[in-house]
């Protein structure tokens, strides 16, 4: 069966660090571009960054440029999403999800049919 499964997530302090790693399973991910998002209570799921399939290119939203890094370990059939500087406004469920092949519109949640099951990353003092 087709899985991803998220972790990394946890309680931070602002300006902190944490590193969200997306396991696959049952697939091999050197095939499929990845994508990240998040969606915080009260609000609707949002692009956060994704990495294409062959080509490596990668997208963030304006929101963590300059401190959020996607990367892909495809020996390890994992990605990550590596998130510093972190803010109270980064608290949120996040999710890794995978579609086979590229796209040049990855931030788009309605690309993607396969999801992993979402972890919490809470930024507070």
């Amino acid at each position: 069966q087709l899985q991803l499964v998220e972790s990394g997530g946890g309680l931070v302090q602002p300006g902190g660090s944490l590193r969200l790693s997306c396991r696959a399973s049952g697939f091999t991910l050197d095939y499929y571009t990845i994508g990240w998002f998040r969606q915080a209570p009260g609000k609707e799921r949002e692009g956060v960054s994704c990495i294409n399939r062959s080509t490596g290119t990668t997208y963030y939203t304006d929101s963590v440029k300059g401190r959020f890094t996607i990367s892909r370990d495809n020996a390890k059939n994992t990605a990550y999403l590596q998130m510093n500087s972190l803010k109270p406004e980064d608290t949120a469920v996040y999710y890794c999800a995978a579609l086979k092949g590229i796209t040049t519109d990855c931030l788009n949640q309605r690309m993607y049919p396969y999801w992993g099951q979402g972890t919490q990353v809470t930024v507070s003092s």
